[in-house]
């Protein structure tokens, strides 16, 4: 029998990354200086007097216990605080917050948590593949919005919320966005929620990259708008905040009940974070807060070197406001391609690794996802990369088609 006889592994389509992360390896392994703007993992150091507390909290074997799955007291006030500090909002450590294995594994076991066969959850698309496949493995039906560019997403969700029987259960936001760096008002989660209030609909919002933004205007919480915590429950995570990626501490904060029906399922499946991890995560929320700074400047700094050494190669990228990565639409040349084939000529070509957009959702494959995960210098030599390639007369490859893409293909896309 074939592992993917099994029921939820069936419903997961073949991982549109994998070809291109193939073809990395091969690459480097051949010697080659593949520059990876691929996968959107800090590579900035974790700073150092969280890592001191980490350490000096280790030492004491009392920590080696089991901890507890809710997550430690210190830590859910910390996250209290730190919601009342950035967005003046009141959560309740002992009922309204809990604290994750990263706001991943939070958000996937929710979805275990609330979700039966034949729930419908409206989902952005493109969106980050745990939105819609979080609830597809707990049994789930998706329907995709449309969003970014010409696509009107408010309409969208008013006729999904409106016309889908049964009626939707939830609805999942992640702003700013990953892929697409898009970042929204406050106006619109009122929206947002004044149309799942009416419909009977709850919220689940993802902030994730919500410490890095590169002007003025911090993006807001959902539960900023009055009332947001009847139906809404936010994701936030310590993994790009702090260069944490590896450490997994991650929360869900808001409505009571969705809160509890998380804590209850992880009271089953796992007894917390290591204790001094959740020390140290502590120390991180409640101590000093120039090291997020200094990473905002610097993903900045990597940004501006990305979107001007591209407009320098002839690829207009439109610069994000925020988060780690530039969502850019395939130059025109290439886009009969989609962008599979295009990341694979681009890793080819220019030893330059992205992430197709269609990995993503179907209303991503005009795009590629690039991570601003390289220093300046590689980024440069990234984009000089580039340049060389849009500019020279290479002979394009046929577009893929039903007939000639693979079955493994066909399947990623269908």
């Amino acid at each position: 029998m074939a592992h993917d006889d099994f029921y939820r592994i069936r419903r997961l389509p073949p991982y549109v990354f994998a070809e291109v992360n193939t073809m990395k390896a091969k690459a480097r392994a051949a010697g080659l200086d593949v520059i990876d703007l691929g996968m959107g993992n800090p590579d900035m150091p974790t700073p150092p007097h969280i890592v001191e507390k980490l350490v000096e909290t280790v030492r004491d074997p009392r920590t080696h216990r089991y901890s507890t799955s809710r997550g430690i007291p210190g830590l859910r006030r910390a996250h209290a605080a730190y919601y009342k500090r950035r967005f003046n909002v009141d959560i309740d450590p002992e009922t309204e917050t809990i604290v994750t294995l990263g706001s991943k594994e939070g958000l996937a076991n929710l979805a275990q948590a609330i979700t039966g066969p034949g729930d419908t959850i409206l989902v952005p698309n493109p969106s980050y593949p745990i939105h819609p496949y979080g609830f597809i493995m707990a049994g789930a039906s998706i329907r995709h919005l449309p969003i970014g560019g010409e696509h009107d997403f408010m309409g969208a969700l008013k006729r999904a919320a409106k016309h889908c029987v049964p009626a939707p259960l939830a609805l999942v936001l992640n702003f700013p966005s990953n892929p697409t760096a898009q970042v929204v008002s406050l106006d619109f989660y009122a929206e947002c929620l004044e149309i799942c209030r009416h419909y009977g609909i709850y919220v689940l919002s993802d902030i994730a990259y919500s410490e890095i933004y590169f002007d003025d205007n911090p993006p807001p919480s959902i539960l900023q708008v009055p009332g947001a915590k009847d139906l809404a429950v936010e994701f936030t995570s310590m993994s790009k905040t702090y260069s944490m990626a590896g450490w997994r501490v991650g929360f869900a904060a808001g409505n009571k009940r969705l809160i509890g029906a998380l804590g209850r399922i992880k009271s089953y499946l796992d007894y917390g974070a290591f204790t001094p991890v959740q020390v140290a995560a502590t120390a991180a929320l409640n101590g000093p807060q120039d090291c997020v700074a200094e990473a905002r400047a610097i993903y900045k700094q990597r940004r501006d070197a990305l979107i001007s050494g591209l407009a320098a190669a002839g690829w207009k990228v439109p610069s994000p406001p925020a988060s780690m990565f530039a969502w850019a639409p395939i130059p025109e040349r290439f886009k009969h391609l989609g962008s599979l084939e295009f990341s694979k000529l681009l890793l080819k070509e220019a030893n330059v690794a992205v992430s197709p957009g269609l990995g993503f959702g179907e209303y991503g494959d005009d795009y590629v996802r690039l991570a601003l995960v390289e220093n300046v210098q590689r980024i440069r030599q990234a984009t000089r990369n580039i340049r060389t390639f849009l500019n020279s007369d290479l002979a394009l490859p046929e577009p893929p088609t039903q007939k000639n893409m693979s079955a493994r293909d066909r399947a990623a896309v269908s």
